[in-house]
C-alpha cells in the first residue's frame, strides 16, 4: 500500500487546507505522483485537491462506508508515490454512535489506514502553550501516531523559537513554521470554501502556496514520515449505478457530486452525460435517468427560473423515466425557491416542494435513510447512508415522503425527501448504500 499521511488539525480554521494544497503541489512539482483523499463527507475540498495534484480526490468516510469500500477507495493510490489525506474539523471529532465502520473522525480513518498524522497548529496568541495542545493530541489515542507538527501563523522569529522550544520539551517534531500571511486565506461561502471552479486564479494561488511550503517546511522529512498499513485482500468497493445512461447536471448551481460515486458509476460501465441547467440545456433525450446534484441554486434562482428549455425537457423525461435531485437539485425540482432577498422564483414544478433561503436555518449531519418508495435505481426498503448540509428551510412539502430518515444518533429528522410519480428528491447527499 502506498505510504501516506493525514494532514489534520486540532480544530477547523487552522489553515490545514492551505497546507494541504501547498504540499500537494510542492510534491507534484518535485516529480512525485501524489494521491489526495478527504476524510469525511465534505464535497467541496476534493475539487481543490484535484486542481493541486492533477489527480481525482476521493472521500473516505468511516461512518458511511463499510471497510471494503474504505480500503477499495484507498487502493486508488496504486501506482503513486505518496498519499496525502486532509482531515475535517478537529482530528478526533466524530459522531457519538459508530456507523458502517467507525465514528467518521479523521483519526479513525488514519488509524485504519496506518497513516501518521501531521498536525497543523495555529500558534497565534500563544507560544510554548501550543505544545500542551499538541501533546494532548499525541497521547489521546495511542493507536494514532502523531508524526509531528507544522506551526502556522507564526508572528516573528522570536515567536517561532518559543513555539519550537515548547514542542522540543515534549518531544514532538516540528516539520516547519509558516509565517502569518493574510493573503493565503481562500474565500468562503455559507457551505465552506467558494467552489474551485469559481476561482479564475486558483492555479496561481496554489502555486504560491507551494512556494510558501517549500520555503518554510521540510518536505523531505514529511515524505519520510509517511507510512501505511498493508492493504487487505482486494474487495469490490463500487456500488451499482442507478442507470446505464445518466444525464448529470453540472455547472455552478449543481456541482456537489461525490467523486467516488461518479467514478464508481463509470467503472461499472455507466455513461455519464453532463448538461448545464444554467445554460438552459436539456438533458440528453436518450438518458435513462436525470440526476441533479447539490450546489447553490439559491445563488442562481433567477436564471434557473428562466431556463424554459431545461424545464420542458425535464418534464418530458419525467413522464417516462426517473429524475432524482439531491439537496440543491431537490430544491430545483420543487414549485418554488425563495432567495436571500425574499424573492420567490418558479422552479421545475415536478414536486410540490417550496424552500426558502431567506428563512435560514443550518441543517447539518449524517443521515441514515430507509426508502419508503423506489428512488433512481434503488428499491423501496433499501437503506442508504449520506450527509446533509444546507441552510434552506422547507415551507411546503405536499408530496409523499421518500424515506424514513434519522441522524447519526438515530433521532428522526424532518427532511424525509419526497416523491411524485417518477420524480424523487432528498436533502441528504448519498455517500453509500448500507451493506
Amino acid at each position: 500500500m502506498t505510504p501516506g499521511l493525514m494532514i489534520a488539525a486540532p480544530a477547523s480554521g487552522t489553515g490545514k487546507t492551505t497546507v494541504m494544497l501547498g504540499l500537494l503541489r510542492a510534491f507534484r512539482d518535485a516529480g512525485l505522483r501524489v494521491q489526495p483523499f478527504k476524510s469525511g463527507p465534505d464535497y467541496i475540498d476534493p475539487a481543490f485537491h484535484r486542481a493541486a495534484s492533477g489527480r481525482p480526490s476521493f472521500n473516505l468516510d468511516s461512518w458511511a462506508m463499510a471497510e471494503p469500500m474504505l480500503h477499495g477507495l484507498a487502493a486508488e493510490a496504486r501506482d503513486t508515490d505518496l498519499v496525502l489525506a486532509e482531515g475535517s474539523m478537529g482530528l478526533f471529532d466524530g459522531v457519538a454512535k459508530p456507523g458502517a465502520t467507525g465514528n467518521g473522525a479523521s483519526a479513525d480513518v488514519a488509524r485504519r489506514m496506518g497513516w501518521p498524522v501531521v498536525l497543523v497548529i495555529d500558534v497565534s496568541g500563544q507560544a510554548q502553550s501550543a505544545a500542551a495542545t499538541a501533546l494532548g493530541f499525541a497521547r489521546y489515542d495511542p493507536a494514532v501516531q502523531i508524526a509531528g507538527v507544522i506551526l502556522n501563523r507564526v508572528a516573528s522569529p522570536r515567536h517561532e523559537r518559543l513555539a519550537r522550544s515548547g514542542m522540543a520539551a515534549v518531544g514532538l517534531r516540528v516539520f516547519g513554521a509558516l509565517p502569518r500571511r493574510g493573503d493565503l486565506k481562500l474565500p468562503e461561502r455559507h457551505l465552506g470554501l467558494v467552489q474551485a471552479s469559481e476561482h479564475p486564479d486558483l492555479d496561481a494561488r496554489i502555486a504560491d502556496y507551494a512556494v510558501f511550503l517549500r520555503d518554510h517546511v521540510d518536505l523531505a522529512a514529511i515524505r519520510a514520515a509517511a507510512a501505511a498499513t498493508p492493504a487487505p485482500a482486494p474487495h469490490a468497493h463500487r456500488f451499482a449505478p442507478p442507470a446505464q445512461r445518466i444525464a448529470l447536471a453540472q455547472d455552478a448551481a449543481f456541482s456537489f457530486a461525490y467523486p467516488h460515486m461518479l467514478a464508481g458509476w463509470r467503472s461499472a460501465g455507466a455513461e455519464i452525460l453532463p448538461f448545464s441547467p444554467l445554460a438552459d440545456e436539456a438533458p440528453d433525450p436518450g438518458a435513462d435517468l436525470v440526476w441533479l446534484p447539490g450546489g447553490y441554486p439559491e445563488l442562481h434562482a433567477g436564471r434557473l427560473a428562466a431556463a424554459r428549455t431545461f424545464h420542458a425537457a425535464l418534464a418530458e423525461h419525467a413522464a417516462t423515466r426517473p429524475v432524482h435531485g439531491e439537496c440543491g437539485g431537490y430544491m430545483a425540482l420543487g414549485e418554488g425557491l425563495i432567495d436571500a432577498d425574499g424573492t420567490r422564483h418558479r422552479m421545475a414544478g415536478l414536486l410540490g416542494l417550496v424552500t426558502s433561503y431567506a428563512q435560514r436555518k443550518m441543517h447539518l449531519g449524517y443521515r441514515h435513510a430507509t426508502l419508503l418508495a423506489p428512488m433512481a435505481g434503488a428499491d423501496s426498503g433499501t437503506t442508504l447512508r449520506g450527509h446533509e448540509f444546507h441552510y434552506s428551510t422547507i415551507l411546503d412539502q405536499p408530496d409523499a415522503p421518500l424515506a424514513h430518515v434519522v441522524d447519526a444518533e438515530g433521532t428522526p429528522v424532518a427532511e424525509t425527501g419526497s416523491h411524485r410519480g417518477r420524480v424523487s428528491g432528498t436533502f441528504f447527499h448519498l455517500i453509500a448504500p448500507e451493506r
